[in-house]
């Protein structure tokens, strides 16, 4: 089991659990997880001769939960993460990897602070370089102007997603791990009207798929009952101050080693419908991008869904650095 270590990271105290001796790897989760979706990545990657740190982000678990909805826009993650790497590392520097919302953070950790990041893996989401507007005027024009629902609009009012999300941290967390997962059938993420929330006509599956153990889904529901889900959901009403800060670093690459990974079944891989190349696109943005693995079958919860082949690519990856 790794070891738990509060890390002051500078404005914030962030908990990591850290296993291994040797160049520092930072693991950052997305939503809505926690150190734990990387429970199967972390031994072996410390056994490869790394010092693994597998943050909370804060908002979550055992970081630090500050209240305003600005302490989440992504200068102030990318920061975290800059500020693990100063108290974790021997050189000031670290190998990078981020799942979900996570992916972002590393993408961008890289992006604004090169001189500290050797190379950086994302799951999940590609990085599609510094946008030319926020994203919530894209998921406007594209659902909510037409009177679709999209869960970041529902995120959007402040209360209620948080309130649905508590009522019933099990069944909540359920529905949403299962209806994006490579296991989910068609239709298990329902289309419906703006004004919906986000659960209503969401399934259970009554028996979860093999990749989450009850055991492990009682880790979870015991994280977000103890933190909340005001700071996870607070991340996604920051785009119009990612989008102002992103822009100094609009003439900017990644220059160091990247490493990409997704399931075909994971709708964030190719964004939404969007992107019909995740890979082809990132290498328009990315100098070095040594791999693009798509998973078949795999859904959105990458590391969680397929273990074994994502802490094989990653070992390799590792090796050829």
């Amino acid at each position: 089991m790794p070891e738990f270590r509060t890390v002051d990271a500078g404005k914030v105290r962030i908990r990591a659990a850290v296993e291994g001796e040797g160049p520092l790897v930072v693991m950052v989760h997305g939503f809505p997880e926690s150190w734990y979706s990387w429970r199967d990545q972390i031994g072996p990657v410390a056994k490869a001769g790394y010092q693994v740190a597998a943050i909370d982000v804060r908002g979550y678990g055992g970081s630090d939960k500050p209240h305003p909805i600005e302490a989440y826009d992504m200068e102030a993650l990318t920061g975290d993460v800059a500020g693990v790497i100063d108290a974790l590392s021997d050189d000031g520097k670290a190998i990078l990897m981020g799942h979900d919302w996570g992916a972002p953070i590393v993408w961008n950790t890289a992006l604004s602070r090169p001189d500290k990041i050797k190379a950086v893996a994302g799951l999940s989401v590609p990085f599609t370089g510094v946008p030319h507007k926020p994203f919530s005027e894209v998921f406007k024009e594209l659902f909510t102007d037409k009177g679709h629902f999209f869960y970041q609009a529902w995120f959007q009012e402040v209360g209620p997603p948080e309130a649905e999300a508590e009522k019933d941290v099990r069944d909540f967390l359920r529905k949403f791990y299962f209806g994006i997962s490579g296991d989910a059938p068609d239709g298990s993420w329902p289309a419906k009207k703006h004004g919906a929330s986000l659960l209503e006509g969401m399934m259970d599956p009554g028996e979860f798929p093999a990749w989450l153990t009850e055991e492990e889904l009682d880790y979870y529901v015991a994280e977000f009952e103890q933190s909340g889900f005001r700071g996870p959901i607070s991340r996604y009403r920051n785009h119009e101050r990612d989008f102002a800060w992103l822009q100094q670093f609009k003439d900017r690459k990644l220059t160091m080693p990247t490493l990409l990974i997704g399931g075909d079944r994971d709708p964030a891989f190719n964004g939404f419908g969007r992107i019909p190349d995740p890979g082809a696109l990132m290498r328009a943005f990315a100098t070095d991008l040594r791999g693009v693995h798509v998973l078949p079958g795999c859904g959105h919860w990458t590391q969680q869904e397929r273990p074994d082949e994502v802490t094989a690519l990653l070992l390799d990856w590792l090796k050829g650095l």
